[in-house]
């Protein structure tokens, strides 16, 4: 995988977008360090396996959790949240920034996560096997594309309400091949 180096992860220049988490210490680094610029919502919950920790290098953010004790987290600039293993969340920018993610070096299993509009029961999930070799745009663009052409996966059980698809085109990450 292509590194970046830390010293410039406030430059715009280097074209990191939206949740492509690029890691950005060598390769045999354990915690590993991704970098993320994000200006656009997080299209879905994420999960990781193992704790994982947020830090907000500029700009500001919320963390919305599920299946937690807190909801949400605002981060500031410095700010940091830890999320323990298994617990959904997802990053709302309320400005434009730059946030880093601490995974450990053997991370596990992800997951993708999204829950119902109307009732907030959990859809449906697509799970992989965290690899630093794979961009993690490319797996969470795959993801995002299987719910989107998945109405059955996009309508609750419970109350039928329907979650909308997902438009990727603002993300930038690369476009899925149609399984």
């Amino acid at each position: 995988m292509n590194r970046r180096r830390t010293l410039h992860a406030l430059d715009a220049a280097l074209g990191i977008g939206n949740y492509e988490d690029v890691a950005v210490l060598p390769a045999d680094t354990d915690p590993q360090v991704y970098l993320s610029r994000n200006w656009l919502p997080q299209p879905f919950h994420l999960v990781c396996e193992k704790d994982t920790v947020l830090s907000q290098l500029s700009g500001a953010a919320q963390v919305h959790l599920r299946d937690s004790s807190v909801n949400r987290f605002r981060m500031d600039l410095g700010d940091h949240v830890y999320v323990p293993a298994g617990t959904p969340h997802r990053i709302v920018p309320l400005q434009q920034g730059v946030t880093i993610r601490y995974l450990p070096l053997e991370a596990g299993l992800q997951g993708a996560v999204w829950f119902c509009p109307g009732c907030e029961k959990e859809l449906h999930r697509y799970e992989w096997e965290h690899d630093d070799d794979t961009p993690a745009g490319r797996m969470y663009a795959a993801a995002c594309a299987r719910f989107t052409a998945d109405l059955r996966a996009r309508t609750c059980a419970d109350c039928a309400a329907v979650h909308p698809e997902i438009d990727l085109s603002a993300f930038d990450w690369p476009v899925p091949t149609p399984a």
